[in-house]
């Protein structure tokens, strides 16, 4: 049985609301600096997990996020209308040079992109071919039964079923990510949906796009999730937490040396390990290499100006963002994320230095 869409939006909205009232419901009474930031749905449990343990130990500080998708935290922090964005996609140079006063981004957090499927009718512990998810999010009608998947499951029973994909619908990092990472496996996904833009080939990926029309369709990583647990004979992408919190399957993916590795918190750390950042702090690894390395992985980057009103919120914000960095790592695996690898952790500390501030947070840092 297939859920609808508006119950499906009705699932990302009441994320939204879960992200954007739940720090001010349980901050009653709050009095200091309330902060306001939106974007990534990937990294909105563990925004909501550090605001609330920040809060705890400095309840003059508190946070707001609105989880609206990478795209619009985006517009949100770039127009003004927020303090802080979030992006699962990373802004250019150029892009950053739009934020009035300045800005900056740094890597807060990373996670692992999963392909999610309903589990009824279908092994326990499936494993995909890469070519097989190409063709099926080329819209091409592959089935469950393929040879290709029954020759990686031998002794499987696989149905004579149509693969049913789920996609985002909203402007979204984690689409970034994923087709990021199918641009690189196949020149037919890139030429037809691969982004104009490009730089390089580690950067094809694009944030919204006109799915095949055999795809349905859903906003935010929950929102995909639902519609997986409901859709029998479903593959969607998302986020590791919400494909875990929903209690759906996740499928081993083959990574480029030939194996099939499943998503766990030690499978995506093994790729980012070797991740290389550029400028602006952006790293992309839309194929990554290693025998043990899980193919679809994504840092998440926080977005920070330079300079804000006065120099005790910048101070106070860029406090926060450094607990994050250290002692705010310690959330990330039971959030579904990914624990950033200490180089990473070294250079945003270094790029957070750029925020102007004569005036030290009077802010503790205990953990």
């Amino acid at each position: 049985m297939e859920i609808s869409k508006t119950v499906a939006i009705g699932a990302l909205f009441a994320l939204v609301v879960a992200f954007t009232s739940g720090c001010a419901d349980s901050h009653s009474g709050a009095k200091g600096l309330t902060v306001t930031g939106g974007g990534s749905t990937f990294a909105a449990p563990l925004i909501a997990k550090w605001a609330d343990e920040y809060y705890q130990r400095n309840p003059d500080f508190s946070v707001e996020y609105a989880a609206v998708g990478s795209g619009d935290g985006e517009e949100g922090f770039l127009n003004g209308t927020e303090d802080f964005g979030a992006t699962d996609a990373g802004l250019s140079t150029a892009d950053l040079a739009q934020a009035e006063g300045g800005a900056l981004q740094v890597p807060i957090t990373a996670g692992i992109i999963v392909l999610a499927y309903n589990p009824d009718g279908l092994p326990a512990d499936l494993k995909l071919p890469r070519a097989v998810y190409v063709d099926a999010f080329l819209g091409k009608g592959t089935r469950w039964n393929d040879p290709r998947i029954a020759e990686a499951n031998p002794g499987q029973s696989l149905p004579d079923e149509p693969i049913k994909i789920v996609v985002r619908e909203d402007s979204s990092g984690t689409t970034f990510a994923f087709t990021n990472h199918l641009a690189n496996l196949s020149q037919e996904w890139a030429d037809a949906y691969g982004s104009s833009e490009a730089t390089s080939d580690l950067d094809r990926g694009v944030k919204d796009l006109h799915w095949p029309d055999n795809a349905s369709r859903c906003g935010g990583n929950s929102g995909v999730a639902v519609k997986i647990k409901q859709t029998q004979y479903s593959l969607g992408y998302v986020q590791y937490g919400a494909a875990r919190d929903a209690n759906i399957s996740m499928a081993a993916l083959e990574n480029k040396a030939g194996n099939y590795v499943p998503p766990t918190g030690t499978s995506g750390l093994e790729t980012l390990l070797n991740a290389e950042l550029t400028d602006g702090l952006r790293a992309y690894i839309p194929d990554p290499e290693g025998e043990y390395s899980y193919p679809i992985v994504t840092f998440t980057w926080l977005l920070l100006r330079k300079e804000y009103e006065d120099e005790t919120k910048t101070a106070q914000i860029k406090a926060f963002a450094e607990w994050c960095l250290n002692q705010g790592q310690d959330y990330a695996e039971a959030a579904g994320n990914v624990r950033l690898a200490p180089h990473v952790v070294r250079a945003a500390e270094a790029e957070l230095t750029s925020m102007q501030s004569a005036t030290e947070a009077p802010l503790s840092q205990s953990p």
